[in-house]
Parts: C-alpha cells; sequence; structure tokens
C-alpha cells in the first residue's frame, strides 16, 4: 500500500485509482465477512467461519498468486471447483486432510489436523461460488494481507467469536511498534503470537523505512523474510490464522505451535525486540509453568511470561509488552519479579490504557516498555508513567479507540525507542510523571501509580459500558476461585500438588 508522501506526487489519476482500489478491497472484506450470514442456519460460530475460510481462501489465492505448486496435484481450487453437491463436500474433507499431511511445510502447518464444520453441501457451493466471482485482480493489486486482516479484526470485534482473546487492537499494536523502532537485521520475537499483529505490524514498519527492503542487500531481504520473526503461539487454530496471515505478507519466518511457559519458550533464541500481549489469566489448576530458568515460579500467566520476556532479551535487547494492573502491584512473587525486572532492565516507561479497548477482556491493562541491561543490577533508576485512563473516553463501540488517541503520549515518550529522549514532568495535574527507583521501592515495588483525580467518579458520568464492568468481575470472580481452589489442595495435603500451591498461594 502507498503511503500518504507517494499519494501525493501522484496524479489525479493515480489517486483516482489508488481510492478506487482501496474501495473495491473493502467492499471484498465485506462480501466475504457477509457470508458468515449464510452459515448461521448450519450451526457455524464466526471463529469457525474465519477458519473455513481460511483454507477455502488459501486454495484461491494459491490460484491467484500463481503458487499452486506446493498443492499437491488433484487437491488444487480448480479440482474443488469442479465439482458438486455431496461429491464436493466429500471432496472438500478428503483436500483437507490430504493438505494436512502433503504439499509443503507451510501448507501442511495451516491444515493439519483440520476439519470442516460445514454440513451442507448447498452451503460449501455457496461460499465456493462467491470466492470465485470477487474482484480478485483488485484484491492484488490494494494487497492480500490487508483483505485477511480485515477479516481478523471483524472476527475478534464480534464478542461472539470467542476471538478477541487473540486480537490485540492495531492502533495499540501500531503505537508500540512505532516507538520501540525494530530494525533491519534484528530479531523480533512475539511468545504469544496470536493472529501475528506484532509481527505484521513491526514487518510493515521495517519495510516502510527500507523501501519495502529494497535498500538491503539480498542477504539481508532473506534474513528479513525467512528469519527475523519467530515466536511461538498456544492455540492451534490461532496459529493456523497466524501462518495465513503471514503467508499473505510475505513472512516466511518459524512461529512454530506449543507453549512458551513450557521448555518450548526456553529454547527460543535471544531476541533484540520484543513485542507481546501474553494471555490473561491464572494457570489451570493452580499448576506452575513447567520451565526450569525461571527463578520465581508463579500460577500467574503474566508474571510468568514477564519473567520469559525480560531474561529473553539480549543484552540491551527492548521490549513493549502489555500486561494487567495486577502485574503492577500483585505482592508475594509479583514482587519479586518487578524487583528483578527493574534490576536486570531498564524499566523506563508504563503507558496505563483506557478501559475497553479490548473486545474480549474487560479488565485494565498497561504497556510496559523496557531494556535489558549490560548487568543484572541497578538498572531501573526512574520510571515514567503516561496515565490515559484517568478522565478518558470508555472505549468500546459508542467510541472506537484509534491512532489519535495515542498521539499526545507517543509525542511525550519521544523518539528514543529506550526512552532516552528529553522528558518533562507535568507535575499533579498533568498525565505524564517522573517516579524514582527508591519512591518505587518505599512502595514495596507497587508500579500500580495513580495521581489525577477521577471526575466520572464524582459526577457518574462517562461509566464503562455495562459489559466492561461484568467482564471485570468476573475475571475476579475467577481470580478468587483459582485462590480457593489451591487453598484447599493445600489443605488436603496432596504431596504432588503442595509445592505448586505454595508458590500460587504466594501469589496471592
Amino acid at each position: 500500500m502507498p503511503n500518504q508522501a507517494q499519494i501525493c506526487n501522484n496524479s489525479a489519476f493515480d489517486i483516482y485509482i489508488y481510492k478506487a482500489n482501496l474501495n473495491a478491497t473493502n467492499d471484498i472484506g465485506q462480501k466475504l465477512w457477509n457470508l458468515c450470514h449464510v452459515l448461521r442456519d448450519d450451526g457455524i460460530t464466526y471463529l469457525q467461519y474465519v477458519t473455513e475460510l481460511t483454507y477455502l481462501l488459501f486454495l484461491k489465492m494459491a490460484q491467484e498468486t500463481g503458487t499452486e505448486t506446493q498443492l499437491p496435484l488433484g487437491y488444487r481450487w480448480k479440482d474443488l471447483v469442479s465439482k458438486d453437491g455431496i461429491e464436493q463436500l466429500n471432496f472438500y474433507r478428503a483436500l483437507l486432510l490430504e493438505l494436512g499431511t502433503n504439499g509443503s511445510q507451510r501448507v501442511q502447518n495451516i491444515f493439519v489436523n483440520s476439519q470442516t464444520a460445514l454440513k451442507q453441501p448447498r452451503i460449501l457451493k455457496k461460499l465456493v461460488t462467491s470466492i470465485d466471482e470477487l474482484d480478485w485482480y483488485s484484491a492484488k493489486e490494494e494487497g492480500l494481507g490487508d483483505l485477511y486482516e480485515d477479516l481478523l479484526e471483524r472476527n475478534a470485534s464480534e464478542k461472539k467469536s470467542g476471538a478477541g482473546q487473540y486480537f490485540t487492537p492495531r492502533p495499540l499494536i501500531d503505537c508500540m511498534v512505532e516507538l520501540i523502532k525494530p530494525q533491519a537485521g534484528e530479531l523480533t520475537q512475539d511468545p504469544a503470537a496470536g493472529t501475528g499483529g506484532f509481527v505484521i505490524a513491526a514487518d510493515r514498519y521495517i519495510k516502510r523505512h527500507t523501501d519495502d527492503l529494497f535498500t538491503l542487500s539480498e542477504a539481508e531481504q532473506s534474513f528479513q523474510r525467512y528469519q527475523a520473526f519467530y515466536g511461538i503461539e498456544l492455540v492451534q487454530d490461532a496459529h493456523r490464522l497466524l501462518l495465513m496471515n503471514m503467508l499473505l505478507h510475505g513472512i516466511e519466518s518459524e512461529v512454530s505451535l506449543g507453549d512458551t511457559l513450557s521448555s518450548d519458550g526456553q529454547q527460543l533464541p535471544k531476541a533484540d525486540v520484543i513485542l507481546t500481549n501474553p494471555p490473561f489469566g491464572t494457570k489451570k489448576g493452580g499448576g506452575l509453568p513447567t520451565r526450569e530458568d525461571f527463578t520465581f515460579p508463579t500460577s500467574n500467566k503474566q508474571l510468568a511470561f514477564l519473567q520469559h520476556i525480560y531474561r529473553g532479551l539480549k543484552p540491551g535487547g527492548r521490549a513493549a509488552v502489555v500486561l494487567p494492573d495486577n502485574v503492577l502491584f500483585e505482592d508475594g512473587q509479583g514482587r519479586n519479579i518487578r524487583a528483578d525486572l527493574m534490576d536486570k532492565c531498564n524499566l523506563h516507561t508504563i503507558l496505563r490504557l483506557p478501559t475497553g479497548i479490548f473486545y474480549a477482556q474487560g479488565v485494565k491493562t498497561n504497556v510496559l516498555f523496557f531494556q535489558r541491561g549490560a548487568s543484572d543490577k541497578g538498572n531501573t533508576k526512574a520510571v515514567w508513567f503516561y496515565d490515559m485512563r484517568t478522565n478518558m473516553p470508555a472505549f468500546g463501540k459508542r467510541t472506537p479507540l484509534n491512532k489519535e488517541h495515542f498521539k499526545p503520549f507517543e509525542l511525550a515518550y519521544g523518539d528514543d525507542p529506550n526512552g532516552n529522549s528529553q522528558r518533562v514532568d507535568e507535575g499533579e495535574s498533568g498525565r505524564w510523571r517522573r517516579f524514582t527507583r527508591e519512591e518505587i521501592s518505599k512502595r514495596g515495588e507497587n508500579l500500580d501509580i495513580t495521581w489525577l483525580r477521577d471526575e466520572s467518579l464524582q459526577s457518574g458520568d462517562n461509566l464503562p459500558e455495562p459489559e466492561i464492568i461484568a467482564a471485570e468481575i468476573m475475571t475476579k470472580l475467577q481470580t478468587a476461585m483459582d485462590e480457593m481452589e489451591a487453598l484447599m489442595l493445600l489443605l488436603e495435603g496432596d504431596p504432588e500438588t503442595e509445592a505448586e500451591t505454595e508458590a500460587l498461594l504466594e501469589d496471592v
């Protein structure tokens, strides 16, 4: 997609063509999404629909882009289109099985263990015919990756889809990437990759600053395509969407299916950059991550991921990570992990995010920005906080979050990715404050620092949407249930779970 400067240099005719292509792509995205309504009578969920669409789009896009050689003969788009009725549905089921075991490695990774949720031949016929009739020339001109990302975003915005847990809002991702500034030649990791939002955004940022990689040598271009990005995703359906998303954006690096909080994560190479939004919650049943390299065992997923991230950076490496409020104040192992983080890294900035920005989560969140030190002691001298939550709109469908909302924070953060730009404390009436390491230590390593008066508490205005309030209540109830389960296990004296349970209770 051309940038604004390129568009301004074009002729009026070129601008017309650009806008026409953009509208065509948006139209295709809407038409594809409207097909999900066809599936309602077949009992198909939104997430199942997008997964189903991924299988079909992969076949069609392979035909459109001339890459069908990665597919076995006899199992391509034209073979599916040529059939009808129950024969087509049976062939489709056989095709999914075949592609999960044959074809290129990337094809097998996308189709492994795949199965269709379609039950009626007429539904499959409708999908195949509708996809075949779309304006693929315009879609290819504008970018197939953008079309696919549009589908992922539509899916995540549907509360019933359940996909919001894999999706970080694009304006937030773009802000984090712009400030961290990933560079060509660096290793960039996402240990909770989801559908690939951070990987795609980091790749897009690098391409924007290297003329779509043309300013790089052939070896450097190869590195960016095949090695620069890596990570892990736990959920297989999300991993399929991730692989498809990367493929359509020309990224063929390895993001594996696995558990970062197991030995899978322990084996990841050290990174120059980590950008991520780990899953929220407590490990099921109070169990601990099966990692031998964690100094502070904990059942809290976010605290475990935080340990993985700062331990997984090279000296001088930098990270931006989305974490819920409890990571800032949780006692026990939480306090130990925060102290360890501030010793090993320069935790220079915390952005307190507004409520309502996650589709499936009602928790309050923050972004932590830090750089790994050359030594393991005394790296954090002071932490800058930006309060983007107090006296801000309750974001949601009525007030959607956009890139403009992050502009004041980005200006305060400055151009240096490691927080070394000149900064000015705005005092108690401003959103931008500096607190020294000594002040934080006196608070018991508590980073849950607020200073602005919340006017909504006085007026009753600007309250969160009801579903956000309900989600916060459910999150607190789930945490309480996990803690009660751990206490019961400890009282029962089960020797196999006693050590894990005591570690869990340390987190409480």
